[in-house]
């Protein structure tokens, strides 16, 4: 499912819903959620999973096309894992 689906499915079970103002509430979740994770917090869906960041050492990496060694920095990088619930459903 891509971004425009979930704006559509949205709309379409709540009727009282514009497309546009479903748009404007997943633009919204999403942002609350970048900048969230921007701060360094964790973002909790109940019933969905957790979104943390974890850090990434920095290492030396290769070049795949020359193979000369290049300094990869330290960073962090988004991680998500899923509640059991989620887990539960998808297994099913």
């Amino acid at each position: 499912m891509v971004r425009s689906e979930l704006v559509r499915k949205i709309a379409d079970a709540n009727p009282h819903l514009a497309p546009k103002a479903a748009e404007a509430v997943v633009a919204a979740i999403f942002t609350e959620i970048e900048g969230a994770l921007a701060r360094g917090d964790r973002v909790e869906l109940r019933g969905f999973g957790v979104f943390v960041t974890r850090p990434r050492c920095a290492h030396t990496g290769r070049n795949p096309k020359s193979g000369t060694p290049l300094k990869i920095p330290a960073r962090q990088v988004p991680w998500f894992r899923a509640s059991n619930l989620l887990l539960d459903k998808i297994n099913a």
